[in-house]
């Protein structure tokens, strides 16, 4: 697999209740530095954060798209993506 194909698409639950969506190479070490406090600024006031769901491997470029269009949804389409798994 090229390491462009590498991408995954992760979906995280906050301590508040709200869903943040991103990309990353490495899903376990991402969510490892989201709860040690030096991941996206929208998740430091909101831990502790667990995974979801992920979506991939795909490219950087499929797994940007993806992402997108995770943001773009209306939380109850969130919370239907998440529990689809």
């Amino acid at each position: 697999m090229d390491s462009d194909e590498r991408w995954y698409v992760y979906v995280l639950l906050c301590s508040d209740g709200t869903y943040y969506t991103g990309i990353t190479v490495d899903v376990d070490r991402r969510l490892h530095v989201h709860n040690l406090g030096r991941g996206a600024k929208y998740t430091r006031p909101r831990l502790p954060v667990s995974l979801l769901r992920t979506e991939g491997p795909m490219t950087r470029s499929d797994a940007l798209r993806r992402e997108l269009e995770i943001k773009g949804m209306q939380r109850e389409e969130k919370r239907e993506l998440v529990e689809s798994e």
